[in-house]
């Protein structure tokens, strides 16, 4: 038998220092995100400027859904709640423009590496080089492309076009409409495509080899299995890579601020992070806090609404089908139970 030493030892818990090890993650997150992010939503319902200690309730999300004037504000309402409009377009058309080819290029390579019929050398090599651009910062990048596509003689890409006589005048890579913008979707994707396809080969890899090995000996060709088997059983992957780049693609900030001409700013790539900015911070000394706080909650809502949208998407038919037959039986049995006084026979 145990002693009473021994007793008492089993009998002390430990799972109190785990979070002690685990509170200072939860101090500095509630500081630093849970606050800022109730504070915004206090915020939009304040004034601008230097009204911004007045209580206006619904106004700013007025002012940037339907274009009505706030106090103090007047025709300034209508010609910000344009600009928000416009940025919200800009933002989808960028992410949308950039995931496409992002996921399916990714998909691609993923499914090319992990094919163990394909003997490729130098895997690791390609890897990397492939992931690299991830990891380098935006302003780098905006600087590198900046200088590639400059709109005059002395950018790289117009000046060797126009020595070989492709164009006649430099075309504009910075401040054109659909120019600017498929240079920022070139931009990102060429970014987040490497991380996209090391998460992809993850989930490849991750799945069953004698569901590959049955379908190759029952004479599946490459399509098939991919459409059949991998497509399918990737659909979690999936699913995160959605949903993680949709978050990424709408606070899209860095590479559309700063990809423009000097201080000169692109009406066709501001996005509603870069919207948000500048009444927050360009705005000085009188800047528009409730507009950025208003913009805030409303891109938090849309992220909120597209992701529950796709998770919706993404849920098995069948297994909520079973799940609902299951809660109807339990709950029929429930009230046969209780109609017998509690007693089953």
């Amino acid at each position: 038998m145990a002693s009473a030493a021994q007793r008492n030892i089993r009998s002390i818990s430990y799972a109190k220092y785990g979070y002690f090890f685990i509170l200072p993650f939860f101090l500095v997150y509630c500081f630093f995100q849970i606050w800022p992010l109730i504070n915004t939503f206090i915020l939009s319902f304040y004034g601008n400027g230097q009204k911004v200690d007045d209580f206006i309730g619904l106004d700013n999300f007025r002012a940037l859904l339907f274009g009505t004037s706030v106090t103090g504000m007047g025709r300034t309402a209508k010609a910000i709640h344009e600009t928000f409009l416009q940025s919200l377009g800009n933002t989808f058309i960028v992410w949308i423009g950039n995931f496409v080819p992002q996921i399916c290029l990714s998909l691609a390579l993923a499914v090319w590496f992990t094919d163990s019929k394909l003997k490729i050398r130098g895997k690791g090599f390609f890897k990397v080089v492939m992931y690299m651009p991830n990891i380098i910062t935006a302003a780098s990048v905006a600087a590198l492309y900046l200088s590639l596509f400059a709109e005059s003689e002395y950018g790289s890409v117009n000046n060797l076009l126009l020595t070989a006589g492709i164009i006649d005048e430099p075309i504009k890579f910075v401040t054109g409409c659909w120019q600017s913008r498929g240079m920022i979707m070139f931009i990102q994707c060429w970014m987040w495509f490497g991380n996209t396809m090391i998460m992809l080969m993850s989930g490849i890899m991750g799945l069953n080899p004698s569901l590959f090995e049955a379908a190759n000996i029952d004479g599946a060709s490459s399509g098939q299995i991919f459409r059949k088997i991998t497509l399918p059983l990737l659909r979690p992957i999936m699913l995160y890579t959605l949903v993680t780049s949709m978050i990424g693609g709408l606070q899209m900030y860095d590479i559309p601020y700063l990809y423009k001409k000097g201080t000169q700013r692109n009406e066709y790539t501001r996005t509603v992070a870069v919207f948000i900015y500048e009444h927050f911070r360009e705005k000085m000394p009188n800047p528009n806090y409730g507009f950025s706080a208003a913009a805030s909650v409303i891109l938090f809502f849309i992220t909120i609404i597209l992701g529950s949208f796709a998770f919706a998407m993404n849920r098995d038919k069948d297994e909520a089908m079973k799940k609902k037959e299951r809660k109807a039986y339990a709950k029929a049995l429930k009230a046969k139970q209780k109609g017998l006084g509690g007693m089953e026979i």
